[in-house]
């Protein structure tokens, strides 16, 4: 190769530190995961005043720091594998199922379906706490929640379109 197609062909290692980043935000997770694990247990302990409702809204926050968990696992591995280097896991028994056949369209029809699933939870949250919200903020969330799902049906459908115009 010449010089200038190397460097440019070289360039997506500049995505290494933001991956790297990533992995660090997932770790705060995992910190804020475990905060709220344990604020739940003292309350069910020590206090023994937490009320269904309450209830509900922490183990929905708990779903929703393990669902953007997921998100970030799925732009980390499935990017790093798409954009910058294979990982050659093949053979490894842990290797996700999806990486085998992920490319980029794959992967934001998977990230538009994480988003739609980490919305749902905002959204039942909202509707759960619903008497103490106000009708405007329960409309837009709920539009916006709609845009989610239009959006994501029609990177879906735009995929299929693509796919099937270009086997594999």
């Amino acid at each position: 190769m010449r010089v200038l197609p190397r460097w440019i062909f070289m360039s997506r290692w500049l995505q290494a530190p933001l991956y790297i980043g990533l992995i660090v935000a997932q770790g705060i997770y995992v910190w804020q995961f475990w905060k709220e694990l344990v604020h739940l247990i003292s309350m069910m302990t020590i206090d023994k005043t937490v009320t269904e409702t309450e209830l509900m809204l922490i183990v929905l926050g708990l779903i929703d720091v393990v669902m953007i968990s997921n998100l970030l696992v799925m732009v980390i591995v499935g990017g790093w594998e798409t954009f910058v280097s294979r990982m050659q896991l093949e053979d490894h028994p842990d290797q996700p199922e999806w990486l085998s056949h992920v490319n980029a369209g794959v992967l934001k029809v998977k990230l538009a379906t994480a988003i739609i699933g980490i919305s749902s939870i905002h959204l039942l949250k909202t509707f759960i706490n619903a008497p103490s919200m106000t009708d405007s903020t329960l409309m837009w969330q709920t539009i916006i929640h709609l845009a989610f799902v239009v959006s994501a049906l029609a990177i879906a459908y735009t995929e299929k379109l693509l796919s099937s115009a270009h086997p594999h």
